[in-house]
């Protein structure tokens, strides 16, 4: 047997025989890794697999005449000592269920679980610290999670009603990478387009929410059903452990008529959030107002048309990040 750690993606044969292998394996590439383990035996053919992108580890697979032996414990492994030399110390994988008990022997442990799926990391009280370093407070309290790619007047819309409709306001600034701006900017952008509300608190999100990185569903064939189990595992995580943590009784969202995978997760969200004592507040967006616009807009060059659009403060920021960029 040989086991390689390849950059992604695979191209030529060996990238139609990984495919292939996810295939009858049940699995689907989500084509968004960074780095492929590859065991083969002499002949080449694939018998065991994994994969890692950003912090998360995921497509595994390991032949049927092959399980048992140590194969997915190899290639774990080996993913898991190429991510310490890519200085990555934190990781993330979603299973299936039945899964469990195989990756905690192997050093991960469950945060979330659904039906359908597990979220586990490798740091056994790592979501408990997490919500830990968090700020508490009395009274009502709601939430909003926020992407702001960028921070634009629709977002600042949807904070002010929030904010005037609770005691405290936490805002959960989503700390995936893969966005317009990186993490600490769009953070930092919320935090001056939001300093006028004394009650508005801007946390990160530290990777717990709304992550592609976090929540992979390569082991779900039907993509659509693969976005409801996403979907399905960020609300039970928030619903079950942030919100009770943060006392937090309401979930503020803006209407979205464009992106039908945004639409759906709302949807869930208004199904799933009110069985544990959350309402599910959902306001109308800004006409014509919205972050892909300003990002189309940054992109074409058209700095100026984008003042209308955001915050003084997301406009100063979008100036330096077209200045650092440049």
């Amino acid at each position: 047997m040989d086991l390689s750690l390849l950059p992604a993606p695979l191209k030529g044969r060996m990238a139609a025989r990984y495919k292939d292998f996810l295939s009858t394996c049940g699995l689907r590439d989500e084509a968004d890794a960074d780095v492929i383990a590859l065991m083969t035996d002499d002949d080449l053919n694939v018998v065991a697999c994994g994969a890692r992108a950003g912090h998360t580890l995921k497509q595994f697979a390991v032949s049927p005449d092959f399980e048992g032996g140590g194969a997915c414990a190899s290639v774990l492994s080996a993913l898991i000592n190429d991510a310490v030399r890519a200085g990555i110390t934190r990781l993330f994988l979603c299973t299936k269920p039945k899964n469990v008990q195989m990756f905690a022997s192997m050093g991960f442990y469950p945060i979330v679980e659904t039906k359908d799926a597990v979220l586990m990391e490798d740091r056994k009280n790592g979501f408990t610290d997490y919500l830990a370093s968090l700020p508490r407070y009395e009274g009502t309290c709601g939430a909003i999670v926020m992407n702001g790619d960028p921070f634009t007047k629709g977002h600042l819309h949807l904070c002010e009603y929030a904010a005037r409709h609770c005691d405290h306001l936490y805002v959960f600034s989503v700390s995936e990478t893969g966005s317009m701006f990186p993490p600490e900017q769009r953070f930092d952008m919320l935090k001056a387009g939001t300093a006028h509300l004394e009650n508005c608190h801007v946390v990160r999100t530290d990777q717990y929410l709304v992550s592609r990185e976090t929540f992979p569903a390569y082991f779900i064939r039907d993509e659509e059903h693969a976005d409801k189990v996403k979907a399905d595992l960020d609300v039970e995580l928030f619903r079950k452990r942030i919100a009770p943590a943060l006392h937090i009784t309401k979930r503020f969202v803006g209407e979205e008529p464009f992106s039908p995978t945004t639409f759906a997760y709302n949807r869930r969200m208004q199904e799933l959030l009110p069985e544990c004592g959350i309402e599910f507040c959902e306001i109308p967006r800004l006409d014509s107002i919205s972050a892909s616009r300003v990002r189309r807009l940054i992109r074409e060059g058209r700095i100026e048309e984008t003042r209308e659009l955001v915050p003084e403060t997301t406009y100063e920021a979008i100036l330096r990040h077209i200045g650092t960029d440049a």
